[in-house]
């Protein structure tokens, strides 16, 4: 009898097996659906449809990076199994949403929420609810949640729009999650960044000039303003887009930043976070982001300017390189060692892999309407 399971599993054609390691995920926002993409051969191997309103959307990568949760914007969160190419669990759990993070043990799956507002976490393998903080002023007037990170120790911190705080969220006893909140940090925060480390939260500031910074080291030390003054005696432009401090970078000494309504890139001592330089750029700058070696930093602009992009070299902090690689370029994502870039160009249905090292395009392919591209390096870093 097992002699004959044996000669018959034999027989059975056996799955193809690979790794998630040159894996990405491709956000395709007007078809609900995502894109599972090699890297390293630069090919789509399938698509997952079903998701929902992914008009903004991203997600994170499970520890394993065998599954990813997209966060959309319908308040859906979906986990999605990239190695086998399907969606395999799906809540809806808001009415309006703009994204999230995974824990550092990534066990707690954290939603952040424009409407009714708060966060809410789940259990990373069922998407069961384990907590939900709403985002109340002493006044008990609700907040928008915007800028959640993923900080060390099963920690989260996010930023209040309308009330003007930051908050940090322990999350070690996830259904019983402490808070603890700074006050009055600038007007208006409307996004967030964890450094890589986990040890720097910035908040951008929409309705000052000037960014809000927490050094979760010295937590006792508060939230101090950083370049605050970037924009001083000068008219803003009309702000089409605003840029996404989650793209932001840091290069060497140096982090790079979006400046809001002007055609700059800020550049900050990462020690002392004073204002070291600006670079004059293209356009109103969305995404700021550097290649894995630090060498030089690509930008993308806001509408009008959407379809550009420009490379920064750091040790000058002078463009050195500006391309055309397709209308509306919304996104921008290395391969983990750098050797190239894809971008997504959502008005010409495509995605783009340029080759870092000679700005030669490697290969396009088709995509509804993309978005959003995440590698699964993503998995192992923090702030991602």
């Amino acid at each position: 009898m097992a002699a004959g399971a044996i000669v018959l599993l034999a027989g059975c054609a056996a799955p193809a097996l690979r790794g998630s390691g040159d894996l990405g995920v491709v956000i395709e926002r007007a078809a609900g659906s995502v894109q599972v993409v090699s890297n390293s051969s630069n090919t789509t191997l399938a698509r997952v449809v079903g998701l929902g309103d992914l008009s903004h959307a991203s997600l994170v990568y499970s520890r394993d990076a065998r599954y990813v949760y997209v966060f959309g914007r319908d308040g859906g969160i979906s986990k999605v199994d990239i190695l086998a190419g399907k969606l395999v669990a799906r809540v809806l759990q808001a009415g309006n949403s703009i994204g999230g993070a995974i824990s550092s043990d990534g066990r707690i799956v954290a939603a952040q929420n424009y409407s009714p507002g708060g966060v809410k976490l789940f259990d990373a393998d069922t998407l069961a609810l384990l907590a939900d903080i709403p985002a109340l002023d002493d006044n008990g007037q609700p907040s928008k949640v915007v800028g959640l990170a993923d900080l060390p120790g099963n920690r989260f911190a996010f930023s209040l729009f309308e009330a003007g705080e930051i908050w940090v969220l322990d999350a070690a006893e996830p259904r019983a999650p402490q808070v603890t909140k700074y006050r009055n940090v600038g007007r208006n925060p409307y996004d967030g960044l964890a450094s890589s480390d986990g040890r720097y939260y910035i908040a951008g500031l929409y309705g000052d000039d000037g960014l809000a910074l927490l050094d979760t080291w010295q937590p006792q030390a508060g939230v101090r303003r950083i370049l605050g003054g970037y924009g001083h005696g000068r008219e803003p432009q009309p702000v089409y887009k605003m840029p996404h401090l989650r793209g932001w970078s840091l290069a060497g000494d140096y982090a790079f930043l979006p400046a809001i309504g002007h055609h700059e890139v800020l550049v900050a001592d990462r020690r002392s976070w004073q204002e070291a330089a600006r670079v004059p750029v293209y356009g109103q700058p969305v995404f700021v982001m550097a290649e894995p070696s630090g060498r030089r930093v690509w930008v993308n602009f806001a509408f009008p300017h959407n379809d550009t992009v420009q490379v920064i070299d750091v040790p000058t902090m002078q463009v050195i390189r500006t391309l055309k690689p397709g209308r509306a370029i919304l996104h921008m994502e290395f391969t983990a060692r750098g050797d190239a870039v894809w971008l997504s160009s959502r008005d010409d249905d495509k995605l783009v892999v340029i080759d870092t090292a000679t700005f030669q395009t490697r290969r396009e392919l088709p995509a509804a309407n993309p978005s959003g591209i995440f590698f699964s390096w993503r998995a192992g870093r923090m702030g991602m």
